[in-house]
């Protein structure tokens, strides 16, 4: 089926540069001609970027006219050796397509005047609690802190110290040492998925995780690179649900998505009660 909506963007771009022709002026310049259909200079003028060499531009306007005029050929010739009946199919197609074309690019014009983008927290909280069991994890996911430190840095037990304490004097110390570091994650309340963490510390992996990773616990770990110092805050199981923080960003997703489709079916309504009100649409019995 593939050579089939190949030949339908043809034919549809093909009779695109048909309609040119028809609704053309004349100060349009014309730099080709198939039959009765023409290439206009004023079609290629804004595809030629201001970087091109002169020669970069030549080949560019010579290989864009072939390839013009290699779709017209192939359409004429389709035109004359194909069945009626395919050919009827395919214009039905084509019709449909510019039809769906242009309805889609006015409907998502209207939705993003129209629509509210605001998705309050409170909004969020009730789709969360009435979807929860669609928010199982099907990863771990953690919050953690963790520095990595030279191999041979020279204060790691005062780093432990105030990494496993964390209070506002440790952060502070923590700060101001900071540039010393290799990585650094402060942020132990946001989650993440375990395997983003394995990406940042790669000597866990998948045959130690059980061994490290569990709540309140801290673990170092040492690679060619570096020394990793973790802390781990919290951690969630597979099949646990997910914190609402972690899924934030999906259901405002789906609450703009509901949205949309909510607005376009009222959209499609009215318009059919206009058109109806104003004797555009009748449906005959």
């Amino acid at each position: 089926m593939k050579w089939l909506y190949g030949l339908i963007l043809l034919m549809f771009f093909s009779f695109s540069s048909c309609g040119k022709l028809l609704n053309g002026s004349q100060d349009q310049t014309p730099i080709a001609r198939v039959g009765d259909s023409y290439l206009y200079k004023q079609e290629i003028e804004g595809l030629i970027s201001d970087d091109m060499t002169p020669a970069d531009s030549a080949s560019f306007v010579t290989n864009f006219i072939n390839n013009w005029a290699t779709r017209q050929l192939l359409l004429t010739k389709a035109k004359i050796n194909l069945p009626e009946d395919k050919l009827e199919e395919f214009n039905r197609l084509v019709e449909d397509y510019r039809t769906d074309l242009y309805t889609r690019a006015y409907k998502e014009a209207l939705v993003s005047q129209g629509q509210d983008t605001t998705v309050s927290r409170s909004e969020q909280e009730r789709f969360y609690d009435a979807q929860k069991e669609n928010f199982r994890l099907k990863e771990k996911i953690l919050q953690l802190r963790f520095v990595e430190i030279p191999l041979q840095f020279l204060n790691k037990d005062e780093v432990i110290s105030r990494l496993k304490g964390f209070e506002s004097e440790d952060r502070y110390f923590l700060d101001s040492i900071g540039v010393q570091f290799r990585k650094l994650n402060y942020n132990d309340s946001l989650w993440v998925p375990v395997s983003r963490v394995m990406q940042e510390i790669p000597p866990l992996n998948e045959d130690n995780e059980g061994r490290y990773l569990k709540k309140s616990q801290f673990f170092e770990l040492q690679d060619p690179s570096g020394v990793y110092l973790v802390f781990i805050k919290d951690i969630l199981q597979v099949n646990e649900i997910a914190p609402l923080p972690y899924v934030e960003p999906r259901i405002r997703q789906v609450i703009l998505n509901r949205r949309k489709l909510d607005f376009i079916k009222k959209l499609e309504t009215e318009i059919i009660d206009e058109a109806t009100k104003e004797n555009e649409f009748e449906i005959f019995e």
